[in-house]
């Protein structure tokens, strides 16, 4: 009896161990889940790393190019400032029209030295099209004059037909939209080997995308560039607006070019409500319509009239200012348009530099770029700011190719701030503006 009572506790001991060790499996299931986790947790940290590594590279993009547009901005602000001296001098009518179209060419440039900043901010930003305040009838004028200049050149007859209906003021991209306008006027200069070419620039009603949109502010202006060249067929037309693509292969080896500029002509129209249209004209050629959605704007009123709305009210003294500028080539084009404007310059390249000068010397103003080796502009100002007064409180006028600049200047202090490139009108109203509330706050 006792033996039979062993063997079943035996059995008992040896089912409860079984029961015991069963477990096991579940831990492997476990292990595969813990797997599975550490896994996830890896791809994840992966991805982030990824993206950390995406915006470091979209940082540097857009660094680089800040960096190209100021160094391009500099040999251009000595054109425009060159351009407007030159625009108050005795000249003729033929030579003011050369002036004028020097400038506008400048200016252009400029305007796309800060468009590639954009389009690295774009990228990253995901953001559309400016919606800036700009006058569309001096861009239709200076864009008729781009053309006819360069065909010109080619021994082409040019005709310019700008509506006096336009607006003038109006709100939109001006940068992008005189871009796609020169391209298309490049094309049709290239393309055509005897005649000529046109621009038509009039307002439109009913532009595609902006249907719904009924609002009496929104506008609808075409520009119509036509050409007595090469022409082309439908399915040429077709194959026109794909990237990297041309006509066809005749073209593509007898005019080069990459097949990239009507792309983003097509993309610029449809981001600005509109489209381009591509019509063969009789007789051959080609006429390019690019149409565009714009919003009207209201001219701000001033008691100062319209004639010299851009004058200093007043005018300033003699000064004596410290130019905190390191270009050489800036240097030069400032001291010009000093000396012109009645003052006296002197000039330093660095920031902190610049503070001990101001500390040492009697000056009335201070140009302060915002680039500059050693401490930037901006603390450059917040030390000048820490001096005690009345040498803490001097003028000082921020100066920058980034109009992103003007925020971080004036809370540093600046009392005004001037986008490069800087125009000899735009400093002497400064000057005066940055004098008084100099002289205000003392």
């Amino acid at each position: 009896m006792a033996c039979w009572a062993g063997r079943v506790g035996g059995i008992m001991a040896s089912r409860s161990r079984v029961q015991r060790t069963a477990p096991p499996p579940k831990k492997r299931a476990t292990k595969k889940r813990a797997a599975r986790a550490a896994a996830g947790k890896k791809a994840a940290a992966g991805q982030g790393r990824k993206r950390a590594a995406a915006t470091a590279a979209s940082g540097i993009v857009e660094a680089a190019l800040a960096a190209f547009a100021h160094e391009v901005r500099t040999p251009l602000t000595g054109i425009l400032a060159i351009s407007d001296l030159l625009a108050t001098s005795d000249l003729d009518e033929r030579e003011r029209r050369w002036v004028d179209t020097i400038k506008a060419g400048a200016e252009h440039l400029a305007s796309l030295a800060t468009l590639f900043v954009d389009a690295a901010k774009t990228a990253s930003t995901g953001s559309g099209v400016r919606q800036d305040l700009f006058d569309l009838r001096v861009l239709a004028r200076n864009v008729g004059d781009a053309l006819a200049g360069r065909a010109a050149a080619k021994g082409l007859q040019s005709a310019v037909d700008i509506s006096e209906k336009l607006p003038a003021l109006v709100i939109g991209d001006p940068v992008r939209l005189r871009a796609a306008l020169e391209n298309l006027i490049d094309n049709a200069v290239k393309f055509t080997d005897q005649g000529g070419v046109g621009l038509g620039v009039s307002m439109v009603r009913g532009v595609k995308g902006k249907r719904k949109d009924k609002s009496k502010d929104k506008i609808g202006i075409a520009f119509a560039v036509s050409d007595s060249g090469i022409g082309l067929t439908l399915t040429e037309i077709k194959r026109l607006f794909r990237p990297f693509s041309q006509a066809n292969v005749s073209i593509a080896s007898r005019f080069g070019g990459a097949g990239l500029g009507l792309s983003s002509v097509k993309q610029l129209a449809r981001a600005m409500g509109g489209d381009i249209v591509i019509t063969p004209r009789r007789g051959g050629g080609t006429t390019f319509t690019l149409k565009v959605t714009l919003a009207r704007a209201k001219p701000a009123k001033t008691g100062s009239g319209d004639g010299d709305a851009d004058q200093p009210s007043a005018s300033t003294p003699p000064l004596r200012v410290l130019s905190v500028e390191d270009n050489p080539f800036g240097r030069v084009v400032l001291n010009t348009i000093l000396n012109e404007l009645g003052h006296h310059a002197e000039f330093i390249g660095r920031g902190e530099a610049a503070v001990e000068r101001i500390a040492q010397g009697d000056f009335d103003a201070v140009l302060m770029d915002m680039v500059l080796p050693g401490i930037d502009g901006i603390e450059a100002i917040k030390r000048i700011r820490s001096l005690n007064p009345p040498l803490g409180r001097i003028a000082i006028i921020g100066v920058s190719g980034r109009g992103d600049d003007e925020a971080a200047s004036r809370a540093a202090g600046a009392d005004t701030f001037l986008v490069k490139p800087v125009s000899p009108r735009a400093l002497a109203t400064a000057l005066l503006e940055a004098t008084r509330r100099a002289a205000t706050a003392i």
